[in-house]
């Protein structure tokens, strides 16, 4: 099984003291997203768990938990999200040079396969036009080079929560080119940012896109990928495509463990938080010696309990 930690929320920037204690209990409770009082039992234990998949944006946070991550055996690499956008669309991140001087400790504490830098997502905008992204993007990438093998790139996707979110950034005068990656600028844009990256020593991928690039040399790629953990770790993973992810988009099966509208970096183009106010909400009731990493819990069944007994956590 794959853990991902996690798409719905940046476990590593500000659930990190969960997610430890959650390694050292070796097993957490994570509710439907359609329903939080449906819990669903998911074991942490090494022997169970192929790899671990972060998401973050600013992992610094858990980096001190990576000594024990590593004692205790488990297998894991990052997902690193590296923009630099104008403030009115990352409120809440560190700055860019931070970021990446974060960038550069994890890879070289890891290794370069292991932390996966995303250029994501990318917004066309009157503020940040298409030649906004060929700077920003080639910057980041010559500080990256030497440390980081590949890149995934996608364009934003207008979601009703999302369009929700950015009108609060019209009213300031941003004008948005919704279907901008149909143009034939999409193209020229990505084949920019393919020679960008080749230029850096960097493969660059899409994530989930609708339009396929690979005619410009940007093919589609996997996020959560077993071919990329069998490459480091020599162990074979779920080929099998997520059927809960979009038909565009190519990762293998995983179980996320995150909940949505519970990241406090208050992006205007989030996927996964509604409101800030509902992740400040959800946060302040989260409690990081919790089995579940916010909401109602309940206690161990019978056979969860018996699961735990036959592999010596309890």
């Amino acid at each position: 099984m794959i853990i991902s930690a996690s798409r719905r929320t940046d476990i590593p920037a500000f659930y990190s003291d969960w997610f430890i204690n959650r390694v050292r209990e070796g097993w957490c409770f994570v509710p439907n997203p359609l329903n939080y009082h449906q819990l669903s039992f998911v074991p942490l234990i090494p022997e169970e768990v192929a790899a671990i998949v972060f998401w973050s944006k600013n992992p610094a946070p858990l980096m001190k938990y990576l000594d024990e991550i590593d004692e205790r055996g488990y297998r894991y690499y990052f997902q690193f999200t590296l923009n630099d956008y104008p403030e009115e669309f990352e409120p809440g991140l560190p700055s860019i040079n931070e970021r990446i001087g974060t960038f550069k400790k994890l890879s070289d504490r890891l290794g370069n396969p292991r932390v996966i830098w995303r250029y994501d997502p990318i917004i066309i905008s009157n503020f940040t036009p298409a030649n906004f992204h060929t700077a920003k993007f080639a910057q980041i990438a010559d500080s990256l080079k030497g440390y980081t093998n590949r890149v995934m790139v996608s364009f934003v996707d207008y979601y009703q929560k999302t369009e929700l979110r950015l009108e609060k950034l019209r009213k300031f005068g941003f004008e948005f080119e919704n279907n901008f990656e149909q143009t034939p600028e999409a193209s020229i844009l990505m084949r920019e940012l393919g020679e960008i990256a080749k230029h850096s020593g960097i493969e660059i991928f899409t994530c989930a896109e609708e339009v396929n690039f690979s005619s410009v040399g940007v093919t589609p790629g996997r996020c959560i990928d077993p071919d990329l953990i069998q490459q480091i770790w020599s162990i074979k993973g779920n080929e099998k495509k997520d059927p809960t992810q979009r038909s565009v988009c190519l990762c293998a099966v995983s179980k996320d463990i995150g909940i949505n509208d519970t990241c406090l970096h208050g992006c205007t183009y989030c996927y996964a938080t509604r409101k800030d106010e509902v992740a400040r909400k959800r946060y302040s009731g989260h409690y990081p010696s919790s089995p579940v990493l916010w909401g109602d819990t309940r206690p161990l069944t019978p056979s969860e309990q018996a699961r735990l007994v036959a592999t010596r956590l309890i």
